[in-house]
């Protein structure tokens, strides 16, 4: 089944997929049926992705990448193959959701001339507070508050 986004599809012909024996629970049955699904992926070298999206998909999922290029997603979640195999596909199109789109440009906003006068009128009242907290010395009077 292909991967779809909102502006991206990926054939089911880029992903070679591996099956083996998954660790955990399951009777018996663990030790003879490989359920546990790894998803390969060669995002270097895909036609379906546009250079922007690769090169953000690169930029933030670079720890699941292997060294030939390829993404490597596994899913050893249920006693299934089939059911991990749409893990591994529902992962990747999480992955390529967060990178699909670019993200936004942050506006520089200035600060508003009420909240830095307010900022440091409370400095001053704070500073002040401190002031009173300390005893009176011979050297100081109270008319230097």
């Amino acid at each position: 089944m292909p991967v779809v986004t909102a502006t991206l599809s990926i054939p089911d012909a880029e992903f070679e997929w591996s099956f083996s024996r998954s660790s955990g629970p399951g009777g018996q049955n663990v030790n003879k049926v490989s359920t546990k699904a790894t998803l390969f992926w060669n995002v270097t070298h895909s036609p379906s992705l546009p250079e922007a999206v690769r090169a953000r998909f690169i930029e933030s999922f670079g720890n699941k990448i292997n060294k030939e290029g390829q993404l490597v997603l596994s899913s050893q979640r249920f006693r299934q193959r089939p059911r991990n195999a749409r893990a591994c596909l529902d992962k990747l199109h999480e992955l390529l959701t967060v990178v699909e789109r670019p993200p936004r440009k942050r506006r520089r906003t200035r600060i508003p001339a009420s909240a830095r006068e307010r900022r440091l009128a409370e400095k001053q009242a704070l500073a002040l507070k401190k002031r009173r907290r300390r005893g009176l010395r011979n050297d100081r009077s109270m008319d230097d508050f």
